[in-house]
């Protein structure tokens, strides 16, 4: 299920000199510049140094007096602190830029690279779902990512908890694109730290934020559209009625992607999402060969990665918070899953998980069906 590519913004030549950069980086930096705004003013005036002396008068005119852009001193910091950082910046235009992210209606002018920057070249299938996800949503991403990473293919998603981790840790050793809402050194959340490093060594972390930026709850809807717009397709696994993966999936749609749908259970809430989208015409799928015949006749052919390796454990589960019941509840759906697959996923001693699964019995929040296998009641 895919719609139709939206306009482009017209072709720009990238910054060559040092200050041609920090033009550009003032400028998409400065107040009320978003991203339509700064192709509309480099469409209009040329230069980005062209563009920063019109905005005082712009801005005027707009009713916005005393306004100053963003300064020379602020971008170079900017740039210094990426530098020291180990980070890299590329501009868009630039042959390093990915080419499908620069189809979109409002590619970033610029983003911040952390790692391996040849992975924005190869072809990307996102996997992105909830973040409360259940144990077997978790399961399947990492199933389907394995295979997508086998296949040739780039892993991305967006570094938060559940689906996005799990997709991400799988995909660790075929290559993997993490698109973070804050700056390119920020941790968040706190959970996904390790991962967050293991990224940045053997895959590569992108943001159009700038370094040090905490990132707040606007940020993730910008987010989500670089996510979509890098793929030739997103894999939409466990989303709620509301939630910030079917932003991504309209998103994908807007740009001309294909939306992919692994369904779930009809009263489990966390996948009530993805049901709907299966309904108005997204395109079911089951496992990574799904995802590839899918795709377009058109799409390159990739390479398949050769030498695959054991998966290590999601990091993301690596450090379990405080309440066991709670972790029970959360991975726990409507679809039966087995008491001893719930242990291994919840990274807890069996000695401690099995009592609270004996008192989550007795009042009847979950259930054991035939088997020994276990689901909740609600």
């Amino acid at each position: 299920m895919a719609g139709d590519l939206l306009s482009t913004p017209p072709p720009l030549a990238p910054p060559m000199t040092q200050g041609e950069k920090v033009s550009w980086l003032r400028l998409i930096r400065s107040h009320r510049v978003g991203v339509s705004t700064f192709f509309r003013l480099m469409s209009e005036h040329g230069t980005a140094s062209a563009a920063l002396d019109a905005l005082p008068g712009i801005a005027t005119a707009a009713g916005v007096s005393k306004y100053t852009s963003c300064t020379v001193e602020a971008a170079e910091d900017e740039m210094a602190r990426g530098v020291k950082l180990g980070a890299r910046l590329i501009f868009y235009g630039s042959p390093d830029y990915p080419t499908m992210l620069a189809q979109i209606s409002d590619p970033p002018p610029v983003l911040w690279t952390f790692g391996d920057t040849a992975l924005l070249h190869r072809e990307v299938i996102s996997v992105i779902g909830a973040r409360n996800a259940s144990s077997l949503g978790r399961r399947m991403a990492k199933f389907i990512s394995h295979g997508l990473g086998n296949m040739g293919f780039v892993v991305g998603s967006g570094l938060a908890r559940g689906i996005d981790a799990a997709a991400h840790s799988s995909a660790l050793e075929t290559g993997t694109i993490a698109v973070q809402a804050g700056g390119v050194d920020r941790i968040y959340p706190s959970e996904t730290a390790e991962l967050h490093d293991q990224i940045a060594k053997a895959g590569l972390r992108i943001s159009e934020q700038p370094v040090g930026l905490q990132p707040q709850s606007r940020h993730f809807p910008r987010r989500n559209r670089i996510i979509s717009g890098l793929s030739r397709a997103v894999v939409v696994i466990e989303a709620a009625a509301k939630s910030g993966s079917l932003i991504t999936a309209r998103n994908a749609l807007d740009q001309g992607r294909e939306v992919l749908v692994v369904p779930g259970h009809p009263l489990d809430a966390r996948s009530a999402g993805c049901n709907m989208l299966i309904r108005d015409g997204a395109t079911l799928v089951r496992d990574a060969q799904d995802v590839k015949d899918a795709l377009s006749p058109l799409a390159v052919e990739q390479e398949p990665y050769s030498e695959p390796q054991d998966r290590a454990a999601d990091p993301s589960e690596s450090e379990p918070p405080p309440s066991v019941t709670g972790d029970i509840l959360q991975l726990l759906g409507p679809t039966p899953v087995a008491e001893d697959q719930l242990i291994r996923d919840l990274a807890r001693p069996a000695h401690l998980v099995t009592p609270q699964i004996v008192e989550l019995e007795l009042q009847g929040r979950i259930m054991r069906q035939p088997g020994g296998l276990l689901s909740r009641a609600d």
